[in-house]
């Protein structure tokens, strides 16, 4: 099973952040094209997109061909400095892709904490668990993850839990506890690049996983089309040889 998790930036985040992609893709219709045809183009099983814009939303649903179900959260991303920019659909959405027919949306929620950030609970036909997620930056993230950990706890099998986790890979693995298995590597591209030096991490899109094992897995150029980098797993179930 390949799983691929991405951030693929909010246009309104973008703004209100000074994010380069604004320079870099001026035209949004054009760049969330691209991030549609580049998800529609990846080899996987699943597709877990972060900071989906409802015009992002219309652009997938119209190149993809696998399942889609997508959560919308209670806050609407607002710009917060003058722009002539505008959205047709500004709402944020979390949104998993499954190429697969059979896979069921189990619970779908927003954090109480923060109404921008939330997960989904996929179960796919063979029985595996997907947990996509967007977690806050801060104190509120133990909270989030301990829920994360309660959710991925009513899975019987394969559990794989991913997306932004806005912190460093060894703090995520103590906040969800034992069980879970890093996969990503952290060599090579980062997930989040950073133009200016920061305190925070360069790499804070994970894939955690229990009862399977990464067979490989790796940091995808995302070529600017947004803040972040896709990251790519290959996975396989404990159980087979």
């Amino acid at each position: 099973m390949i799983v691929v998790s991405w951030n693929v930036l909010h246009r309104i985040h973008a703004v209100n952040w000074s994010e380069p992609v604004i320079g870099n893709w001026s035209d949004e219709r054009s760049r969330i094209g691209s991030v549609a045809d580049f998800i529609a183009a990846t080899k996987a099983d699943v597709a877990c997109l972060q900071e989906v814009s409802g015009d992002q939303l219309a652009m997938l649903r119209d190149v993809e061909e696998g399942e889609l179900f997508a959560t919308k959260y209670p806050r609407v991303p607002s710009y917060r400095r003058a722009t002539t920019e505008t959205l047709r659909d500004p709402a944020e959405y979390l949104v998993t892709i499954v190429r697969d027919t059979g896979a069921k949306l189990v619970r779908a929620e927003a954090f109480p904490t923060d109404g921008g950030k939330g997960f989904q609970r996929i179960e796919l036909a063979n029985g595996t668990t997907v947990i996509n997620t967007h977690v806050s930056f801060g104190d509120k993230r133990t909270a989030q993850l301990a829920r994360i950990a309660v959710e991925a706890g009513l899975a019987p099998g394969l559990a794989i839990v991913c997306g932004d986790f806005n912190a460093d890979r060894a703090t995520c693995a103590i906040d969800l506890g034992e069980g879970f298995t890093a996969c990503v590597p952290l060599d090579g591209l980062h997930t989040r690049p950073r133009q200016l030096p920061s305190e925070k991490s360069q790499d804070i899109d994970h894939v955690f996983v229990r009862g399977g094992k990464a067979l490989e897995a790796s940091v995808l150029d995302g070529e600017t089309r947004s803040d972040h980098n896709p990251v790519r797993v290959k996975l396989r179930f404990a159980s087979v040889p």
